[in-house]
């Protein structure tokens, strides 16, 4: 069956083929009367006499104003609007407004990566992957906040960044409510929830949460501990960890509650402090769906589920074992108490 076409659309199509053909010949029919110059295609010429004219975008939506220098780069974001996505992944159905966001995507079935980094010889599947990568060795941070001026090798960095000053947390986890005003601080919570620990250490086993806490483990295997503290000789493999401990010499706590008043030398210490007034218990079992306030009580209450860890406290003096740490502090009393007696 025949599928009916308007007169308009007839145009359309017979006006788009003969754009293209010209540009394909290298033909440039319209001339500039001002300044002598060719274009291929007639609305070229319109745009290239607004620049004369001293507008540079005469193309605007009607539906939220935003301005463009081509006819074609309206047409585009139009899509934007209406949803239109005509171009499909035959691989997983995937849709895209434009055809180059669908070649870009092809890339990451194919794993095809055509842009390398001359520095470093890193390889990327997308052109603008390229660029950023390229700023972490030029240094170049060209977006810049216009509130407080730092600035940002990206812009998707710049607008997490606005937020701080906005307060705006658009990301909300779906079990407790808790808001985040960065996707990404949204999947790290979800862990919590989870227990999900995706980053193993390949040397003892261990899991994590974020990669960047793998690499600070990773520290510990190599022994890397270049901060030192100056009053009793500690090190640390972090300079955050040293400035921490060295608010055990000082009595320092900067963190202070807003409820009740209550100092903290932490400010981890002030988080979980506070969530005795919020009542959030974001550390939640797996097993039994029990939420908690703090990791480490969730920790302790997972051995209740645990039958070969059962007790994993072992009383060094008499073979007792205990669920908790505590209560084997509890248990060693009774040993230090006879042997008092016995004295």
């Amino acid at each position: 069956m025949a599928v009916e076409t308007s007169f308009s659309d007839d145009i359309l199509r017979k006006t788009t083929l003969t754009d293209h053909m010209q540009i394909l010949r290298k033909e440039k029919p319209y001339r500039c009367k001002v300044c002598g110059n060719d274009v291929s295609q007639n609305s070229d010429s319109k745009s290239h006499m607004c620049m004369h004219a001293g507008r540079q975008k005469p193309y605007s939506c009607k539906i939220c104003g935003t301005e463009f220098s081509w006819n074609l780069n309206l047409k585009l974001h139009m899509r934007i609007h209406s949803g239109e996505r005509p171009f499909c992944c035959q691989i997983c159905g995937t849709r895209f407004s434009q055809n180059s966001h669908l070649k870009s995507h092809m890339r990451t079935h194919t794993g095809e990566k055509s842009y390398s980094c001359q520095a470093c010889g890193s390889a990327f599947s997308r052109k603008d992957e390229l660029e950023t990568h390229i700023r972490t060795h030029t240094g170049e941070k060209p977006y810049s906040c216009e509130v407080c001026g730092a600035q940002f090798s990206q812009k998707s960095s710049l607008k997490s960044h606005i937020r701080t000053h906005t307060g705006e947390k658009p990301y909300f986890c779906e079990l407790c409510q808790s808001a985040f005003s960065r996707n990404e601080d949204l999947k790290i919570h979800m862990q919590k929830h989870t227990q999900t620990k995706p980053y193993p250490c390949k040397i003892c086993g261990s899991k994590f949460s974020r990669n960047s806490h793998l690499k600070y483990h990773l520290r510990v295997h190599a022994g890397e501990k270049h901060y030192s503290c100056s009053e009793c000789g500690y090190k640390f493999l972090r300079n955050s960890e040293l400035q921490s401990h060295l608010r055990k010499h000082s009595g320092e706590k900067p963190y202070r509650c807003k409820v009740c008043g209550s100092a903290f030398a932490h400010n981890s210490s002030l988080t979980k402090h506070f969530r005795m007034h919020s009542g959030e218990k974001p550390y939640m079992c797996g097993v039994c769906g029990c939420a908690f306030a703090d990791n480490s009580s969730r920790t302790r209450h997972a051995r209740t589920h645990d039958t070969m860890k059962e007790k994993p406290f072992l009383c060094r003096i008499c073979g007792s074992k205990f669920l908790q740490n505590c209560d084997l502090k509890r248990h060693l009393r009774i040993h230090t108490a006879t042997a008092s007696a016995e004295c």
